[in-house]
């Protein structure tokens, strides 16, 4: 194994592992069902997650992570017809694919329409139908499910840069890696207060994203291109 990749390798297993740990702290001490629980109020569901600023953030807050991800492949596509933007093609490759393989594959497509982790609204103790799971069981929720949760994936997104300058540009790197972080969770918290996740299931999305960064980054050799 080359060098680079046993360091992503290694990096990735750091994550996981702290995604692990996370997991196992929140369901030892139970943290799920209580925090989902402190915003619902019986024979009203979630109120507070209509109001402002989480019903915007649910209906608005994704379109930072589009629009980063539409402007990454038009630079990707001008880059053939554009000799100035060919040395940047691979990393707005990088920014467009992230996009559309963590929150929309991952997340979307293969996790949250099959794992069928039933929704805070939906478990028994807030008014459902559905016995409350663990991250790690798969439930019987319809396609569209809880785990993980689906905006903060898309808002997660926003660190992707971070994996772009990492080399050349340390401090504006970790700008957007910490930002994307904060909004990440900002994102998280809305779609707990509306009944729409767990907290481990706003855990995993930051770490879908994370890791998908990782092995994409190096399969497209992003650190040897700027090295």
């Amino acid at each position: 194994m080359d060098p680079m990749r046993a360091v992503t390798v290694r990096h990735a297993s750091y994550i996981f592992f702290a995604l692990i740990l996370g997991t196992v702290v929140i369901a030892w001490f139970g943290w799920d069902l209580p925090l989902a629980r402190s915003f619902y109020v019986p024979g009203q569901g979630f109120p507070v997650g209509l109001q402002q600023p989480w019903s915007a953030l649910y209906r608005f807050g994704e379109w930072p992570a589009f629009l980063l991800g539409a402007a990454a492949g038009i630079v990707f596509l001008l880059g053939f017809l554009r000799p100035s933007l060919a040395t940047v093609r691979r990393q707005a490759l990088f920014l467009a694919l992230l996009l559309i393989i963590a929150p929309g594959i991952l997340a979307n497509a293969v996790f949250k329409d099959h794992w069928g982790r039933p929704r805070p609204r939906q478990v028994i103790e807030m008014g459902g139908s559905f016995a409350f799971h663990q991250p790690w069981q798969p439930g019987p929720a319809p396609k569209n499910a809880s785990f993980p949760a689906g905006h903060p994936t898309v808002a997660f997104y926003l660190s992707a840069p971070y994996f772009v300058l990492r080399r050349t540009n340390r401090r504006k790197a970790l700008y957007w890696l910490w930002g994307g972080l904060v909004y990440g969770c900002i994102m998280g918290a809305a779609r707990i207060i509306q009944g729409g996740h767990f907290l481990s299931d706003v855990l995993w999305s930051a770490g879908f994203v994370y890791l998908t960064a990782l092995v994409l980054a190096d399969l497209l050799r992003l650190d040897a291109e700027q090295g």
